[in-house]
């Protein structure tokens, strides 16, 4: 580092270091504070099936009537791009799931945004949860489908960088929506049966980041009504909702078309989308052809989601689940140590909850984990608050020549090893956005301006998740609290 570049970085530590120490006392919260409306869920698992699965569904749209008269930014890739349009519209859809055994029941509400801080997911389970309109619930999770084409619901792509672009009324919208689809789908409940099936999908993702690993998997929940009503489709696949590129356009992307494809073809049914293990990069197959604009992204996307519409429906290993369902959750916190991040939360862009450490002018991010199963064993989910490099999932780590630091990655477990179960998957975004979530023998930090301007390691790579991340211990924290929250619903 060269002198002029040292000044530099000690100017910037001066700076933030001085602000860090003059945020007022509104900033900051607590764990417990935080942790106040998050339904831990089982306190020890259970196998004794119940008699039946009840299931139901509810969705609401949460796009703006007046996107042609005032000023939204879309979210996802550049700031200060105004909605000019909307392509298809923006929903909350939740599901409700209970095994009857009388712990109570399960919500999952996936949201067409590109992420959520936990801050405001809290604000919908507060709705929802104070509505007196659901029954006995013990858990209730609100993930986000990532669309590079929806509206700022972070605060990061307003017109100036330090300037939120989030709109209060939008999201006071949202909140009602997404509140209103977690009810709905508890009060369409009904008896059935619940099967679970998986098909592995072949050149459709791309990993724009060494290590080159993901998972292939697109995991379908099929709910079957005793009534003969319409089935009910829960789908998980690992990839960017961003094939509209840099688009002026309102989308929920490739998740929309792969829900109608689904929908279309089986009248009557209802479908959801969550989102996998995408850090990484994992994206569409094409997705440099979307960077360079070298493709029809609108025809790409459509297809893109219509085709693994078409595989979901195309499961032909289907397993028909017990009756068992088991889930946990726990706060956490990890350490604020991208500046940058904190330095937006001060100015009001971003809106985490965050609190004071020991340490002087040093802050921790309070968030949350959660592991659910399915069945006798047979399928278990990991809720991941953020975007999970895969290697954390799956163990398929840089080597020590080949990664960043030149180290090798050590982690007790990594998120596979923590489960017996026969099949098992990653819901990112869920409950928070906590950014990238890496290795940490691969997280390089620009050395003049961490988490300001990307680094460049020793062989020529960019290494830009960096600076949309927390930190380089996240995903030790989020490995090891996960790892407990486990061992304690065990009674290990």
């Amino acid at each position: 580092m060269s002198f002029k570049d040292n000044l530099t970085k000690k100017a910037v530590n001066v700076l933030i270091n001085s602000i860090l120490s003059t945020m007022p006392k509104g900033c900051f919260t607590t764990q417990e504070s935080s942790d106040k409306f998050m339904l831990s869920g089982n306190d020890s698992f259970s196998y004794i099936p119940g008699e039946k699965w009840t299931c139901g569904f509810g969705k609401a749209s949460f796009t703006p009537a007046d996107y042609n008269s005032k000023t939204y930014y879309i979210a996802g890739y550049d700031s200060n791009n105004p909605v000019k349009g909307v392509l298809d519209d923006l929903y909350a859809r939740a599901v409700y799931l209970d095994d009857n055994r009388g712990d109570g029941g399960v919500i999952f509400c996936s949201l067409d945004c590109v992420g959520m801080s936990r801050k405001d997911i809290n604000d919908i389970r507060k709705i929802a949860l104070e509505s007196g309109r659901l029954g006995k619930i013990k858990s209730l999770n609100i993930a986000s489908t990532h669309t590079h084409a929806g509206i700022d619901t972070q605060g990061l792509w307003g017109e100036k960088i330090y300037k939120s672009g989030k709109d209060k009324v939008f999201m006071e919208n949202l909140k009602k929506s997404a509140a209103q689809a977690v009810i709905t789908a508890f009060e369409n409940r009904k008896d059935g049966r619940l099967f679970m099936g998986y098909s592995v999908v072949e050149d459709m993702q791309a990993d724009v980041r060494t290590p080159v690993t993901y998972d292939k998997n697109l995991t379908r929940f099929r709910f079957s009504p005793d009534d003969k009503s319409g089935d009910i489709y829960i789908v998980n696949f690992a990839s960017h909702a961003e094939l509209l590129g840099t688009t002026s356009v309102i989308s929920a992307d490739f998740p929309a078309y792969l829900i109608r494809e689904i929908e279309e073809r089986i009248p009557g049914s209802d479908a959801v989308f969550f989102n996998g293990a995408i850090g990484g990069m994992i994206s569409a197959k094409e997705i440099k052809k979307v960077y360079r604009d070298s493709i029809d992204c609108e025809a790409y996307m459509k297809g893109f989601g219509k085709q693994l519409g078409e595989i979901a429906l195309s499961v032909n290993n289907e397993t028909e689940l017990n009756p068992v369902l088991n889930i946990k959750s726990r706060g956490i916190a990890v350490p604020g140590d991208n500046t940058v991040l904190i330095l937006a939360r001060y100015l009001k862009v971003l809106n985490n909850d965050i609190g004071r450490t020991e340490k002087r002018n040093k802050v921790c991010i309070y968030s949350e984990v959660g592991y659910m199963e399915l069945g006798d064993k047979d399928v278990a989910v990991f809720l991941v608050p953020g975007e999970l490099f895969p290697e954390l999932y799956n163990g398929d780590f840089l080597t020590e020549k080949d990664s960043a630091n030149h180290t090798t990655a050590n982690y007790r477990k990594v998120l596979a090893d923590m489960t017996e179960c026969r099949h098992k998957f990653v819901i990112g975004l869920c409950n928070d956005e906590l950014g990238y979530i890496l290795a940490e023998n691969d997280f390089l930090l620009n050395e003049t301006l961490p988490y300001i301007n990307e680094a460049t390691d020793d062989m020529d790579r960019d290494h830009y998740e960096e600076t949309n991340s927390t930190g380089p211990e996240t995903g030790k924290i989020i490995l090891d609290e996960t790892e407990s929250l486990i061992k304690s619903a065990y009674n290990c």
